[in-house]
């Protein structure tokens, strides 16, 4: 949104300055905001805030050279700036991260429209893009880019906010107890939609899956009384936050308890046949995704767009025309085979169903590359053992841990008698998929963002090239 130097000082409860040769520097008009310098576009205002590695103040004279109208700096930095950055106008406050969740929380109250927030511990980004593609059926709605939904990013989605947007869909991610409770208090939201409560990131709850079950709640908690929660009735957890809400309760999910409810679904190489029941309606829709759990992700955004009033044939055209995101069940035939692409991420709620994706394709070797999945803390040894043993039982033929705890994965598929072997990294699966690799065979690839095993494709790609140059 766009703002004056002035207005975005009042939001961010910052205190403007500026040299005396620049008069009236409350006026200058703000149209971006960053808190990188490498994207600073002409005009934007940048924070300069602290993150685990870097400290934005040492990039405030990048951020100028590059157009920023200003910048964001705490007070205690701001005499140690460069005489170049003392010579524009900056906006002075104890905490810059602070300053950029202030403005954004404004920003939002300005704007005084409907705010949809989702959380889970698996399937949040998919889930924002089916509701908000079905709502853009019928109105002019903001998303989050990619999966911006921590402390820094969900403020910067936020800011993008502009007048003609009709309804705003932010993720928020969490990986201990308080942070949505946190990022509420930003975004004020009045729809909120919890997709599953799964093990990622139990390493930081003593209580286990129930202390995640928590965390999320935080999201229900933060509703207004005449917000709505929309729950995934499939999921034991979230199928019980409803009890304490004052507010409206639409459940979605497998089973009778949910309106939109899934009656069926049935997979093929080419995505999901759902057969749903909306109210009276009883119908089917062919999703362009792979994995089971993309059904209930679909269930959100209908039970959304049909809530918000967007007719069901609108609705159920803008499912049908979800395509994968990068990295996120991408399907790519290389050197004969077929690569699932499903590195974005990894947790053992989303690797059994996507082991179970690969199980359906008709093929003569399903070949899984699993990565080590990371934040499980204790757990870990045990989770990754019975996904190996997932593989096993549904007869996977070949089975590729890769990195740390994916060795007691491929243990455990060993044990079963399947075709196992650990690997240290990327790079080295990239070259044992190179040096294994038959016509025929499907791949399925997925781990922890952490382990990047998306290298193991290029490396593979590499190989492939090279071998075809010869």
């Amino acid at each position: 949104m766009k703002l004056t130097l002035a207005d975005a000082a009042i939001g961010a409860g910052a205190v403007l300055e500026a040299p005396a040769s620049i008069t009236n520097a409350g006026a200058l008009v703000v149209t971006g905001y960053s808190i990188d310098s490498r994207t600073v576009a002409p005009g934007d205002l940048f924070f300069a805030v602290r993150g685990e590695r870097l400290d934005g103040h040492d990039y405030v004279a990048a951020a100028l050279e590059r157009g920023a109208v200003a910048a964001v700096v705490s007070r205690a930095k701001a005499a140690l700036l460069p005489d170049a950055v003392l010579a524009v106008p900056l906006l002075i406050t104890e905490d810059p991260l602070v300053a950029l969740q202030e403005l954004a929380a404004h920003v939002r109250r300005r704007w005084g429209r409907r705010v949809i927030a989702i959380t889970g511990s698996a399937g949040k980004t998919t889930t924002k893009e089916a509701i908000a593609a079905t709502l853009a059926a019928k109105f002019n709605v903001l998303k989050s880019q990619g999966n911006l939904n921590n402390a820094f990013g969900l403020p910067l989605q936020l800011l993008r906010l502009q007048p003609e947007h009709e309804y705003a869909v932010v993720e928020m991610g969490m990986n201990h107890l308080g942070e949505i409770a946190a990022l509420a208090r930003i975004a004020s939201p009045d729809w909120g939609v919890v997709t599953n409560v799964g093990t990622a990131h139990i390493e930081n709850f003593t209580e286990g899956q129930a202390g995640i079950a928590r965390a999320k709640y935080e999201l229900i908690a933060a509703l207004p009384t005449a917000g709505v929660a929309f729950l995934n009735c499939s999921d034991p957890y979230v199928s019980q936050f409803g009890r304490d809400f004052h507010g409206k309760v639409v459940y979605f999910g497998i089973g009778p308890c949910g309106d939109p409810a899934i009656l069926d679904v049935k997979e093929d190489i080419s995505g999901l046949n759902v057969h749903f029941r909306a109210g009276e309606h009883d119908g089917t829709f062919k999703l362009g995704l792979l994995g089971e759990h993309n059904a209930q992700n679909a269930m959100a955004g209908l039970a959304v767009a049909l809530e918000a009033g967007v007719p069901l044939d609108a609705t159920i055209a803008a499912l049908e025309s979800l395509t994968p995101g990068s990295k996120r069940g991408e399907v790519l035939e290389i050197g004969g085979a077929t690569i699932l692409n499903d590195s974005y991420n990894s947790n053992p709620e989303a690797l059994r169903s996507m082991i179970h994706t690969l199980a359906t394709r008709p093929t003569q070797r399903r070949i899984l590359i699993a990565g080590e999945m990371l934040e499980l803390g204790e757990h870990a040894p045990k989770l990754h053992a019975a996904a190996g043993k997932e593989a096993a039982d549904v007869g996977i033929d070949i089975v590729v841990g890769v990195r740390g705890n994916a060795q007691h994965l491929a243990a455990a598929a060993c044990l079963c008698g399947v075709a196992s072997i650990f690997l240290p990294d990327a790079q080295t699966a990239g070259e044992w998929l190179a040096k294994n690799l038959q016509p025929g065979d499907v791949v399925l690839v997925k781990g922890s963002r952490g382990v990047q095993l998306e290298r193991a494709i290029e490396v593979l790609k590499t190989h492939i090239t090279s071998s075809e140059n010869q």
